[in-house]
Formats: C-alpha cells, structure tokens, sequence
C-alpha cells in the first residue's frame, strides 16, 4: 500500500494523482458516463502513471488497518480479514472517494466490476 501511495504521489501534494483537478486525471461518478474507460484516456501522472485516481479501484495485496496517526508511520500487517483497496473508480459517488489518500477494504475474494490490479515491473 505504501508503495501504491508513493506511485500515485509521484513527489507531489496533489488531491489526486497528478492534480488537484479530478476531471484532468480521473474517471469518476460525474464525468465517466458510469463507464469504465480505456486506460490514458486523462493526463497521467508526474511517473507517467494513467489512472491512479479515478476509472478502476485498484486491489492492494496488503491487509487493510487503520493507519496510527501519520501515514508515514504505517507499517502493514502481516495478516488480516480485508485487503486494501485504492483510487477511487467510475462509479465511486464522490470525488473524495478518487483521492490519493482515500483507503477502501474487501475481503480477499471479494470480485466487482469496477475493482481490479495493477501489474508492475521493476527494472
């Protein structure tokens, strides 16, 4: 999770990833037309990264907790009952909901159409 934060930040304090203004970088409630979008279909983010905010909730493997004050504190547990979903997706009911610092839980083997991962490669 921590490294899902620090991808969408990208280095900036920004409301969602890569602006304060959703409709430039996020697929939400008000502007999708309650559909999922192809993915660069809204500016990316400082790294490059499309919709980190906004299109498709994005499954997080760690297990969620409450944070203990400053996010930068967190340590993720090892277990749980819930993994840690992020971002916001199309059919989220409020902006607040697309912004990098929002945190959602599911079961592990929860499956809905606006939630899926993201695949990444270190080099």
């Amino acid at each position: 999770e921590v490294e899902w934060e620090y991808a969408a930040r990208c280095g900036e304090d920004t409301l969602y990833a890569g602006s304060d203004d959703i409709d430039a970088v996020a697929w939400h409630y008000v502007n999708s037309g309650l559909e999922l979008h192809p993915v660069g279909g809204k500016a990316p983010n400082a790294c490059g990264l499309y919709d980190m905010s906004g299109n498709v909730l994005e499954w997080v493997q760690d297990w969620y907790d409450v944070y203990p004050g400053d996010s930068s504190d967190y340590i993720n547990n090892s277990s749980g009952s819930y993994r840690v979903n992020r971002g916001g997706s199309w059919d989220s009911g409020a902006p607040s909901y697309a912004r990098v610092a929002f945190r959602l839980r599911s079961p592990p083997g929860y499956r809905d159409y606006n939630l899926g991962f993201r695949l990444a490669r270190l080099q």
